[in-house]
Order: C-alpha cells, then structure tokens, then sequence
C-alpha cells in the first residue's frame, strides 16, 4: 500500500488539478482565448492521467504482485482479467 509519504504527494497532485480545473472555469466566464482554455485542460488531464498510472503501479507492485507470489491459480487469473478489463477501460489498447 502507499506511505504515508506517497499518500501526501498524490493528494498534493490532486490539488493542483483542482486548482487548474477551477482556473478553467474562471477562463470560461472571462471568455479567454479558447486555446488557453484546451492548454489548461491539458495540462489537468496529464496531472490527472499521472496520477492513476502512479496508482496502477502501486496496485501492480503490491496486489497483483502478492496474488502472483501467494495466491492460486483462481486468484493469479481474477487479478489478470481485472488488468485487462483496467487497461481496456483507460489505456484504449487492447479491444
């Protein structure tokens, strides 16, 4: 699981795209030039996307680890197929 340490500095990265989300609000009602308003939204969609592959990599070195090394066969193929069904819903890799 995440230390306490890991823990401060996602929620740290989750505060600035709560700030950047709400500084393109603002940009919206002062009706700034549009392609601010996408660079700004960019810059919160990579913060966030940063933020769920820290998330999967402490899910893969952790669950999907320990299941590999301890668990059976089922629970080894029921971290695999949530992988897959992980990586079909957010990476638009594999159909």
């Amino acid at each position: 699981m995440l230390t306490n340490d890991e823990k401060r500095k996602l929620n740290n990265r989750l505060r600035r795209v709560v700030g950047q989300v709400e500084a393109v609000g603002r940009m919206i009602e002062n009706e700034d030039y549009c392609v601010d308003i996408l660079m700004q939204l960019s810059a919160a969609t990579g913060a966030l996307g940063k933020v769920g592959q820290i998330v999967l990599e402490e899910h893969l070195k952790t669950c999907v680890a320990e299941a590999v090394q301890n668990g059976n066969a089922k629970e080894r193929e029921e971290k695999i197929d949530e992988l897959v069904k992980l990586f079909r819903k957010y990476a638009g890799v594999i159909d």
